[in-house]
C-alpha cells in the first residue's frame, strides 16, 4: 500500500489538561452538621479535599498518620477548646490555621498566636449571603494554602457564587491630586492582610508618639477589628493610641485609626490635616475594607504629604492604589518577601514599579519617621 494508499490519520490528541494537586484541608469541628456543611463548600473546588475531626484529640490522632495543608478550626469544643490545640498545634508543628468563629477576642489572640486567617461563621438561614460567605471562604483556604508554601490553583470561577470584581472605582472616582496651601499635615496608610496581626503589632512599636496620623485597612470580617483595635491600644510597647475609626472622625498625630470590618476607608481634606470617612458599597479587589480604595484616597488628599505603607498579604489589593500614592508624590513602601507570611500584596506592588523602598518589617516605621522629618516631601517622587 501506498502512502496515497492509507486512510487518513485522525489529528493527534490533545495533550491532557494539567492536573493540580489536591490539597488536603482538616476540619476540626465539634458540630457534625457543621462539618459537613464546611466540607461540601471547600471540595466545591476540587483543589481540595476534607478530612473530619470532631474534635482536638481526633484531630491530633489524624495528624499522626498524615498532615493537612490546611487546617479549619473551631474555638468552643469539648475536652480541649481550639486555642488550646492551636497552642500546641503552634509549638509542635506549625501549620496554615484558618480559625472560623464568631468570638472576636479569642480570634485576635488566634491570630496573634500564628493563626494566618480568620473568617466569620455564617448566617447559615440568610440564603442571599451565603453564597457570597462560601466564595469568601474558599477564597480564605486558598490564601492559607498558599502562606503554607503549596500549590494552589488561582481559578476564581471554582469559587461558589463567584462575585464580580471591582475596582476602586466603584468607590471613588480617579482624579489627580491636587495641592492645597491649607493642607500642612502629613498622614500615614497602611494596607495588610494575611499575616497582618503580628506585623501591624511590630510596625506600630516603631512609632513615636509624635508621629503622622494612621490609617489602617487590615482584611478582616466585620465586628472583629474593634477587639483587634482594643488589643493593640493595650499592648504597652505601642506609645500612640490605636482605635476604631468612626465616620468623620479626624485623623491626628499619634493616633492609629483601624477601619472597620463592615465599610471602606477613605482619607478626607478637613481643615489643615484630615478625617476618615467611612463607605458601604461592594467588596473592591474581593476585600471591604479595600486597600485600594485607602490607598487612592491618600493620593487624591494628601499626594507628597502621605506615606503609603503594604505588607504581608495574599492577592494584589493594593498595588493599584499604592502605584496611584507614588504618581502623586507620596512616600510609598513595600515590605519585603523575608520577612513577609505571604508576599503577595507587596510583590505585586514591586512588580507594578509603586514601591519606591522595599525593606523588611522592622525598618519601615523608621523609614516613614526619616521621611516625616524630611521637610522637603517632593523628593520623595
Amino acid at each position: 500500500m501506498t502512502p496515497r494508499d492509507r486512510p487518513p490519520q485522525p489529528p493527534p490528541s490533545p495533550p491532557p489538561p494539567q492536573s493540580h494537586p489536591t490539597i488536603e484541608v482538616m476540619v476540626v469541628d465539634d458540630s457534625a452538621v457543621m462539618r459537613q456543611r464546611l466540607k461540601a463548600i471547600i471540595e466545591s473546588d476540587p483543589t481540595f479535599r476534607v478530612v473530619l475531626a470532631s474534635d482536638p484529640y481526633e484531630a491530633v490522632a489524624i495528624l499522626s498518620k498524615s498532615v493537612p495543608g490546611v487546617i479549619v478550626l473551631d474555638v468552643e469544643m469539648p475536652r480541649m477548646d481550639g486555642l488550646t490545640f492551636l497552642r500546641k498545634l503552634m509549638r509542635q508543628h506549625p501549620m496554615p490555621v484558618v480559625l472560623c468563629t464568631t468570638q472576636a477576642e479569642r480570634a485576635v489572640t488566634a491570630l496573634e498566636m500564628g493563626a494566618v486567617e480568620v473568617i466569620a461563621k455564617p448566617d447559615w438561614t440568610n440564603a442571599s449571603r451565603l453564597n457570597e460567605w462560601s466564595a469568601s471562604f474558599v477564597e480564605t483556604i486558598r490564601n492559607a494554602a498558599r502562606a503554607g508554601r503549596l500549590p494552589v490553583r488561582d481559578d476564581r470561577a471554582a469559587s461558589p457564587g463567584g462575585e464580580a470584581r471591582h475596582s476602586a472605582d466603584v468607590i471613588l472616582p480617579r482624579v489627580p491630586f491636587r495641592p492645597s496651601p491649607s493642607i500642612t499635615d502629613r498622614v500615614i496608610a497602611v494596607g495588610v492582610s494575611t499575616g497582618g496581626v503580628q506585623a501591624i503589632q511590630q510596625l506600630l512599636t516603631g512609632f513615636p508618639p509624635g508621629c503622622p496620623g494612621i490609617v489602617i485597612v487590615q482584611h478582616m470580617p466585620p465586628d472583629f477589628t474593634q477587639a483587634f483595635a482594643t488589643r493593640l491600644n493595650n499592648d504597652p510597647k505601642i506609645q500612640v493610641e490605636v482605635a476604631e475609626a468612626r465616620h468623620h472622625e479626624p485623623i491626628v498625630v499619634g493616633r492609629a485609626l483601624v477601619i472597620p470590618g463592615s465599610a471602606h476607608g477613605l482619607i478626607r481634606r478637613a481643615g489643615t490635616g484630615y478625617r476618615v470617612e467611612l463607605a458601604d458599597g461592594p467588596p473592591v479587589c474581593r476585600h471591604r475594607p479595600s486597600v485600594d480604595v485607602l490607598f487612592r484616597s491618600a493620593a487624591q488628599a494628601a499626594g507628597p504629604l502621605a506615606a503609603g505603607v503594604i505588607m504581608t498579604g495574599m492577592g494584589d489589593d493594593g498595588a493599584g492604589g499604592l502605584l496611584e500614592m507614588r504618581e502623586a508624590g507620596s512616600l510609598t513602601i513595600a515590605q519585603n518577601e523575608a520577612t513577609s507570611v505571604v508576599f503577595g500584596m507587596p510583590r505585586e506592588a514591586i512588580r507594578r514599579g509603586a514601591a519606591k523602598y522595599v525593606v523588611p518589617l522592622d525598618a519601615i516605621a523608621s523609614t516613614v519617621m526619616s521621611w516625616h522629618a524630611n521637610p522637603d516631601a517632593g523628593t520623595w517622587f
